[in-house]
Order: structure tokens, then C-alpha cells, then sequence
């Protein structure tokens, strides 16, 4: 009775976070006039703040020792903040430039991105849905790239931008609010350094105390969902997840085209029916993926307790036999772009 209660608490808790993040366009219109660059560095710096108080608050600070004990996960933090630096300026400035259709394409299309790295980069081989699904999504990009008039930039800069910071996220090993602690701490000095050349030059927009509320809530607005994802991910699967994270661009699509009023030409609709297509196509293979290996460490746990039950005292095996057990049988578990 309690997993069934975990498990509803978390998927509640993912659905929250992905769905608070597929609103988000409607907030950043809400800080005009202050440019991309400036609501970016207040984001980096009012995040930290949020994110000490949710650390103070849960006694969450053994991790910091470690880190600064290990070189190369602090400049492998350094390269998190930078990629998701872009990433984020790079979301703010579409949204606030009528682009949050094109935004929206770029989390459709990163899981698709996030496999061809894995290939590319850690030369990782694929089952083939997803060379299919990937090989779709390409197609996708190429309708897109007609329909716009040029590649859809601002996509594949957000998926690419989001990919790199997973799989830098993936070699440092922290958990989603000490890695925004971390990666926020790298950014802090240089958002405020422009916050305050902003200020000298009479540039700043933090004037009236109702917009520097709204600036200062940008880091909550960051905060809140990261911490909702982190409650979800320990308490439901992977699968479940990996099916969540599709909420977050479809409400930005929906809101770019029934709230924002952005043009969708055919051939645009073309593109994303091929993107969905592809999404279906590794989604399930994802799925029996899952299933099948489910199913196959299951055997053999079975196996190996009839092993138990029917071997005879006496003949138990000795240090220096081989092991037939599962330890040696047992597949190891992949993600999708194994």
C-alpha cells in the first residue's frame, strides 16, 4: 500500500514539474522590457539564492566537500554551467521573440539528438527503432528546414545546448538540486558582474518594486520544478519518466499556437507530425525494451532460486569455481540509446 502511495506521489510530483516547465512562456513575457541577457543573469543569481535556502533547509551539504575534493567533476560543472547558460538564454530570447513553437521542436527532438550523440561521442550502438526513429527525425528537420525557410536554429540549438548538458550531467554525478547549486555557484559572479555594468551605464531594469519581484522570481520559477523532477525520480521508473518529460514541449506547443497565435503553415506540421511519428517509434521500443529485460532478470531469479532448491548439501560451490549463478548471466540494464 505504501509503494502504490510512493509511486502516485511521485508521478504526481513529475507531471507538476513537467508541466510547470511547458508553462514557463507564459512568465518570461511577464519581464519586458528587460532584454534576454538581463533575465538570464537574474536567473542565475536569484536561483542560487533559492537553491541555498532548499539546501539549508533539507541539511543537504556533505556533497560539497566531495566536490571540491575532485578536480575533474569541478570542471566538469564549470561546462555544465556554461552549456546550460546557453540553453537557457537561448529559450528566454525565443519565447520573448514570438519563437515558442520552434522552442517547443527543440525538446521534442532532444531525446532524438541525445541518442546520436551517444553514438557519435561514446560510440554506443543502436537497436533498430531507433535508427529508424533517429533516421525520422532527420527527415523531420529537413521538412522544417523548407517550411522555415532555413533550419530551424534556434531547435537544434536547444536540443544540441540540452543534450551536451545531459551528458556532462551524467559524467558528474550529482543529484538535480546540489547540480544546480553547483553549476548556479559558477554563474553567480559573472551574472552579477553584468547585473551591476548594467546598472553603471543606467541600463538596468530593476526599478520598480513589482518588476524586481518578478526578476527575483526567476529563481523560483527554476527552483520549484527541479525540485518537484526530484522528488518523481526516486520514487517512480525510468519509463515513467522518460513518458512525463513529453508534457513540458507539448504545452509549449499548444501555448504557441492557441496562446501566442504563431503561424503553422503545412509543411510546418509536416515536420512535427514526423517528429511525433519519431517519438512514438522510440518510445515504444523504449517500452519493450524495459519489458524485456524485466522479464529476463526475473528468469533468471528464478532460475537461481531453483538452482538453491534443489542443489543437495555439500555441493555448495567453492571459492575457486566458476559462478553459474545470475551474477554472471544477468543483462545489464540500458537506457534507450544503448
Amino acid at each position: 500500500m505504501k509503494g502504490a502511495s510512493e509511486q502516485r506521489t511521485g508521478f504526481l510530483n513529475g507531471a507538476a514539474a513537467y508541466v510547470l516547465w511547458g508553462l514557463v512562456p507564459m512568465f518570461w513575457p511577464l519581464l519586458k522590457p528587460s532584454g534576454a541577457m538581463e533575465i538570464l543573469a537574474h536567473r542565475m543569481v536569484w536561483s542560487l539564492g533559492v537553491v541555498v535556502i532548499a539546501l539549508l533547509v533539507m541539511r543537504r551539504w556533505a556533497w560539497i566537500g566531495e566536490l571540491v575534493r575532485t578536480p575533474r567533476r569541478l570542471g566538469l560543472v564549470a561546462i555544465a554551467a556554461v552549456v546550460i547558460s546557453v540553453n537557457w538564454g537561448g529559450y528566454i530570447w525565443a519565447v520573448n521573440n514570438g519563437q515558442v513553437v520552434e522552442a517547443s521542436l527543440g525538446y521534442f527532438i532532444n531525446p532524438l539528438v541525445t541518442i546520436a550523440m551517444g553514438v557519435l561521442l561514446l560510440g554506443e550502438r543502436l537497436r533498430p527503432a531507433q535508427w529508424a526513429a533517429v533516421a525520422t527525425g532527420a527527415a523531420a528537420v529537413l521538412v522544417l528546414t523548407v517550411g522555415y525557410g532555413k533550419p530551424p536554429w534556434i531547435s537544434l540549438m536547444l536540443a544540441f545546448s540540452f543534450a551536451a548538458y545531459g551528458l556532462v550531467k551524467k559524467k558528474v554525478n550529482l543529484g538535480g538540486l546540489e547540480s544546480l547549486a553547483a553549476e548556479t555557484a559558477v554563474q553567480f559572479l559573472p551574472a552579477l558582474a553584468y547585473l551591476l555594468f548594467l546598472t553603471t551605464r543606467g541600463e538596468s531594469t530593476f526599478g520598480s518594486p513589482a518588476h524586481g519581484a518578478l526578476l527575483a522570481s526567476t529563481g523560483v520559477v527554476t527552483a520549484i520544478p527541479l525540485i518537484l523532477f526530484g522528488a518523481a525520480a526516486i520514487r517512480v521508473p525510468l519509463s515513467t519518466m522518460g513518458l512525463l518529460q513529453y508534457l513540458a514541449p507539448v504545452f509549449q506547443f499548444g501555448l504557441g499556437v492557441l496562446y501566442f497565435h504563431e503561424a503553422m503553415p503545412p509543411e510546418r506540421w509536416a515536420g512535427f507530425a514526423l517528429v511525433w511519428l519519431a517519438l512514438t517509434v522510440l518510445t515504444w521500443d523504449a517500452l519493450r525494451n524495459a519489458h524485456r529485460t524485466r522479464a529476463r532478470a526475473a528468469q533468471l531469479t528464478a532460475e537461481a532460486r531453483e538452482r538453491e532448491q534443489t542443489q543437495e548439501p555439500g555441493q555448495a560451490q567453492g571459492p575457486g569455481q566458476a559462478s553459474t549463478g545470475p551474477a554472471a548471466t544477468e543483462p545489464t540494464a540500458t537506457g534507450p540509446a544503448a
